[in-house]
Parts: structure tokens; sequence; C-alpha cells
């Protein structure tokens, strides 16, 4: 090798002590032959297709995984199998990603996690009571009538069974008592260990600020628990020599988010073809932040084609990997449409700088 593998890596620039350790991200071979094609998004299972990608090729890759919070793509899988795809995926990234390079990936808390071991308790939600009957009331009406079933004790007090039930007992004889209760699920120390394992390093988190998700949705309850209005983006690091280059963003640019742990900019409004998609800012920041014009930008969930758009738009290659044939057929028409606005917006360009000449 003299110190050098196919794709340029300098051995010979790392200190001499960690030479012989770092040696075979440097040296991994890849037994198939047959690598994915580039600028292409490919159909198939990402844990089946990743190890096709050429080793050490990939500058970044960057995509948001299933959130295992009821979307019908991922309604396969439960809790376990869930966190058995996450961390194979990472694993089979790691040969892959270019020594110095980065892993991007964007997720969220699960919001509505049952947990059948938390204990079943109705919490008293008193702004929203539709009946004014205390515990105190169906007490002193027990102590009045001690013969009287539930359904006597509510027509005596001119409301609902279930009141009478939910007073005496705080639980719902309609189901509620027998649902398990849900809870917040922190993701992020998951994510952190299966990058961990797999040989990654944790190098920073960004939390990306979207449109809050308000009482009409999935997510409200009668709680204290804030509105869904933030996720993350977990950037993992590739042990290797890194560039860091700071003009790849403006001063201002730089200043406004590319320094910021916070970024805020509208989700997208209208899921009318696909059930989670990201806006293109936030796959851009990241593109923009972390690669150089012609590196290649994977994307192994790649949905409705967004990662791709991004990568075409910001000058950098890009690997697609989406499992659903009809999310690849639109996600191919996306890079299409980006690859043609690109065009235009040269063609535009040039137009411009030949007026001038004349």
């Amino acid at each position: 090798m003299n110190g050098r593998n196919q794709n340029g890596f300098n051995l010979h620039r790392l200190p001499v002590e960690l030479q012989e350790q770092l040696k075979p991200l440097y040296a991994w071979q890849n037994a198939n032959c047959s690598h994915l094609e580039i600028d292409e998004i490919h159909q198939g299972d990402a844990l089946e297709l990743l190890p096709r990608i050429e080793p050490n090729s990939i500058a970044l890759s960057v995509w948001s995984p299933p959130y295992f919070v009821g979307k019908e793509y991922e309604a396969h899988l439960d809790f376990n199998s869930w966190q058995a795809l996450l961390s194979a995926v990472i694993a089979r990234h790691f040969p892959i990603i270019a020594p110095g390079g980065f892993l991007a990936i964007n997720i969220a808390d699960i919001l509505v996690f049952r947990d059948p071991e938390m204990p079943r308790i109705q919490a008293d939600v008193v702004g929203r009571k539709r009946s004014s009957i205390s515990r105190e009331d169906v007490l002193r009406a027990m102590e009045r009538h001690p013969d009287y079933n539930r359904y006597q004790l509510a027509k005596l007090l001119g409301c609902s069974e279930q009141t009478v039930d939910r007073r005496l007992n705080g639980n719902n004889i309609r189901g509620g008592k027998s649902e398990a209760q849900t809870r917040v699920k922190i993701v992020g120390g998951l994510v952190e260990q299966w990058a961990l394992d797999a040989g990654f390093y944790t190098y920073d988190r960004r939390v990306w600020v979207k449109d809050p998700a308000w009482e009409n949705s999935r997510w409200a309850s009668l709680s204290y628990r804030a509105v869904d209005e933030f996720e993350y983006l977990y950037i993992f690091w590739k042990p290797g020599i890194t560039k860091i280059d700071r003009n790849r963003l403006s001063a201002e640019e730089w200043k406004e988010w590319g320094s910021r742990g916070v970024w805020a900019f509208p989700s997208v409004r209208t899921n009318d073809d696909h059930e989670a998609k990201f806006p293109i800012e936030l796959p851009s920041r990241a593109i923009r932040l972390l690669t150089d014009p012609g590196d290649v930008v994977l994307d192994c969930f790649m949905g409705s084609g967004t990662t791709a758009a991004a990568a075409i738009r910001e000058g950098r290659r890009f690997v697609g990997i989406e499992l659903d044939p009809e999310y690849v057929k639109l996600a191919r028409r996306t890079t299409e449409r980006q690859t043609q606005k690109l065009l235009e917006s040269h063609s535009e360009y040039q137009t411009e700088i030949d007026t001038e000449k004349v």
C-alpha cells in the first residue's frame, strides 16, 4: 500500500504510535468487487447493500432512520427489532466511511413509549374534568347508601359510572386501566452506544427546532409534557485526519448556524408523498459543514430523495439506498428535478455572463 490506500488517505501523516493501530481502517478490503454505483438511488435493504459500497469512500453519511413512532413503513418493527436494525446499520457504516469522515443521524426521542412496567395511575386533570363530582362527593354518597353499586351511585350523583370509578380508583374502566402507560424514551444514549460499538466516536450534536406539533397532534396529552418541536442530529467521527476548512461557509453563515448548537428552520408542511420528510436545509447544512465539493454523501434510508437533492445542490455526489420501490421512484424523480434545476441555473448564469461580454 506504501502508506496510501486507493482513496488517497496517507497513513504516514498519522503519528507513528497510531499508524499500526489505525492501519486496518485504511487497508479495509471488500471481497465484493461490484460496488454500488455513485449518483444513483439503489432499491434494497440497507443491511444487504451497505457492504457493497466501496470501502473508505463516503465522506458523510446523513440519514434519518425509522423513529419507532408508529409510521406505516415501520409497522413491522417491535422495539427490540428496531434497536437491532439501527445498531446493525450503524455497524455496517464503519468500513465504508472514509477515515476522518462522519456519520450524522437525525432522530428524535420516542415521545409516546409504552412501558408495561410503569404504574398505571390516572392523572387528576383538573381543568378538563367533564363532571364537577369529586372523590369526597362519591365517598359521602357511599356513606349514606352503603348498599348502592357504582351505577346507582352514578344516577344519584348525576354523573357516569366511569366518573364514579375514576374518582374512587383513579382509572378508566373502558380500557384505560388495562393499557400500558406511556413515557418519553431518550434515544441519544442508545445511538451513541451503537456508534461506539461500531468504532465511531461522538463528535458533535445539533438540535433542530422545527414547527411545533400542537394540541391536535397525536403526541399531545393531558399532562405537563412539552409539545413536539425539536429533533437531534448526532454526528459521529471515524478515526482519521479530518480536514477543517471554515471557508466552506461564509463568515455570516458560520456565525448564524455553522458554529451554533441549535438550528431553527421549518419542517416540511405537506407530507403528501412520503410520511416523514425532513427539510432539505437539514442535510444541506451537514453537507456544507462537513464535506467538500465532489465528496460522496450517503443516505441509506433515502425516502423521498431529500439528501440526494441536497448533495446535488451543494455540488457533491451521492449514493442512496431505499427499501420501498415506490419511494425509489419518488427519490429518482426528486434527483432529476434537482439536477434540471441546477442545469437551468447554470444556463441562466452563463447567459448573464455572455450578455455582459457583449
